[in-house]
């Protein structure tokens, strides 16, 4: 093989590999940043963060979860990140930021979920409600892993450590591995009650009547701006209770064992299926147990709220004709 020939096929070879190593680039550039707050849109703070996101890599995918969250709300972010995360790709990184031990000794994390999403959040019990799909925590170093110049900045990690990690996670440009050293799977939680169930007791023979299951959780979140009232009861139990379409429900809320309202309403599959402003219980787009008012807000017109001190006992009264 003569020496042109040599070096034609090492630039080809150079030419190849050149653009796989371009290759490679722009599709770890192609990550996708999804951001949640409680910082609201009115100033710049949001902005700040997709400027840092952006300046990491102008080619990244940026999307807000929402920055509405209450403030300070913790459980509501929890929830959220629980809502959203099961309908975003692997690879997806999510930055969660509602802090209001920002600047404390409160720790900085990435959480790797089953589904392949990293999570970069305070570990303030933000991740209670995808726990469960949490394999591996790291904790963050703050003195590696943060913005360039921040180190004086105390009060938005939202902007200078965390945006600033995601970002670099989403781009490729730092691995899981790196982020600092591993915790397992520990990991704040907040005190969440589960949902239960009390089957009826099996009637003997010579009994005219069967009781009635009684279902148990928590108004765990508003359905804003609807007013709607979305429980931790899942289809499951609705099915192990026997209820089915045409039903008629007790509901009983209740805030810190203080009763608060009781509505009795049909089980539905929509809204529609009454007359505006009436009571409704149906499955809500988690395949979870809801109660609203048709075109009317069920949780302004009754006083009630969410989270873990806001209960639901439920219990059928009177069974649809059946065909």
């Amino acid at each position: 093989m003569g020496l042109c020939t040599v070096i034609r096929s090492l630039r080809r070879t150079m030419l190849a590999t050149a653009w796989l190593v371009a290759g490679a680039r722009a599709a770890a550039a192609q990550g996708t940043l999804v951001l949640q707050s409680d910082f609201g849109t009115r100033d710049g703070a949001v902005a700040s963060m997709k400027g840092v996101a952006v300046g990491v890599d102008a080619a990244l995918r940026i999307h807000d979860l929402t920055h509405e969250v209450a403030p300070f709300d913790v459980w509501e972010a929890a929830y959220r990140l629980r809502q959203v995360t099961p309908f975003w790709p692997s690879g997806t990184v999510f930055v969660s930021i509602v802090d209001p031990g920002v600047g404390t000794e409160r720790l900085g994390v990435v959480a790797r979920t089953r589904r392949g999403h990293l999570i970069v959040t305070p570990d303030n019990g933000t991740l209670t409600l995808i726990g469960d799909d949490v394999v591996e925590v790291r904790e963050i170093d703050l003195a590696r892993q943060r913005l360039a110049g921040s180190e004086r900045s105390h009060t938005f990690h939202g902007r200078d450590v965390f945006a600033y990690l995601g970002a670099r996670l989403a781009a490729g440009r730092t691995q899981f591995e790196e982020v600092g050293p591993s915790r397992g799977t520990q990991l704040v939680r907040l005190n969440v009650p589960t949902a239960s169930i009390d089957l009826p007791v099996t009637p003997r023979a010579g009994q005219a009547t069967r009781g009635e299951a009684t279902v148990r959780g928590m108004v765990a979140m508003i359905d804003r701006p609807y007013g709607n009232l979305w429980t931790n009861i899942p289809a499951a139990m609705v099915d192990a209770a026997g209820w089915s379409r045409g039903d008629t429900l007790r509901v009983s809320i209740a805030h810190d064992s203080r009763p608060v309202v009781t509505v009795v309403t049909p089980f539905v599959e929509s809204f529609g299926h009454v007359p505006e402003g009436a009571a409704l219980a149906y499955l809500n787009s988690l395949l979870e147990l809801a109660v609203a008012r048709n075109q009317g807000s069920f949780a302004e017109r009754h006083g009630v709220g969410a989270g873990p001190g806001w209960t639901v006992t439920v219990t059928r009264v009177g069974r649809a004709a059946r065909p």
